[in-house]
């Protein structure tokens, strides 16, 4: 059985390459630029979650004048309207 020394020190190069890559991911000053990152991703969603809040409020506002415009216009549109076009003489109460 024949050893290819190539592979193997591929294996054994990815195996140093993998713990001192996890000795970087959990070190200290790792740690500290995760903490710094969450706190902008934070900050960040605090500031949508304020852009949210004034397009519900300014759609709220929209929805409120679009009501008032439609009750207005059925208050309108109920109005009786008395036809003065003709010049008959009026009829007195209780006549059909």
């Amino acid at each position: 059985m024949k050893f290819d020394w190539g592979k193997i020190g591929l294996f054994a190069g990815g195996v140093l390459f993998g713990t001192a890559g996890i000795s970087v991911l959990t070190s200290r000053d790792a740690k500290k630029a995760y903490t710094h990152v969450t706190a902008a991703a934070l900050r960040g969603k605090d500031k949508v979650m304020e852009t949210v809040d004034k397009v519900r409020e300014n759609a709220d506002d929209i929805l409120a004048d679009a009501k008032a415009i439609n009750e207005k216009i059925a208050e309108e549109s109920t109005e009786v309207i008395e036809d003065k076009s003709c010049d008959c003489p009026e009829l007195p109460e209780g006549a059909k």
